[in-house]
């Protein structure tokens, strides 16, 4: 496992369906001042696309985004916290699976299958994740049921806490100040750690 390094900021990207200015994000942003926080917007987004584009593309806008992050706030790249949404927290994984440094993960809704096709699991990079990880997620999620997450996440070799938002579905609607008081929570653990 790669040494840990204190969080010192984070980068955020959105779902599917949404834009960097989700209300949950901007929450996040102000419950965690003055860490630097970036909320950022996906290509197909800025294009004025609706339909994401293929993998490879999101996972390289993570990288290009994590990596602009870093340099404009210098910081070592194992200091920034990756994360978002579920689409874009999980191409954040998938960005660190394939070796893009960081302190860790946050990965809210994630997404572990399409709703009623459990049999169709995105699960393939989850071994390759050896950073802390924090999931936030509904009890009541059609993406994954607490004991699917669970199963799952077992394969990741790094650190993983998850926060369970009782009776939430996948929006997690009205329940960002609970994300956020988890989320502040965690990176503080995170930046109080050694490497």
């Amino acid at each position: 496992m790669s040494p840990l390094r204190r969080a010192r900021g984070l980068v955020l990207f959105p779902g599917a369906g949404a834009s960097s200015d989700h209300h949950t994000l901007v929450a996040l942003e102000d419950a965690l001042a003055p860490l630097p926080v970036a909320r950022c917007d996906f290509p197909y987004r800025l294009a004025g696309r609706r339909a994401p584009d293929r993998a490879p593309v999101l996972v390289g806008s993570v990288v290009d985004h994590a990596t602009a992050f870093a340099a404009e706030h210098d910081l070592h790249p194992r200091a920034v916290v990756l994360g978002g949404r579920s689409m874009g927290g999980r191409m954040c994984s998938m960005a660190v699976a394939g070796g893009l440094p960081a302190a860790g993960l946050v990965l809210l809704s994630y997404p572990l299958h399409p709703p009623g096709k459990p049999e169709k699991l995105r699960i393939e990079h989850l071994p390759q994740l050896d950073v802390p990880c924090l999931f936030v997620s509904g009890t009541k999620d059609p993406f994954g049921t607490p004991e699917e997450l669970e199963r799952e996440v077992a394969a990741i070799p790094g650190p993983v806490t998850i926060h369970w938002l009782e009776g939430a579905g996948h929006d997690a609607k009205g329940r960002d100040a609970e994300i956020s008081q988890v989320v502040a929570a965690w990176i503080d653990r995170l930046g109080r750690r050694r490497g």
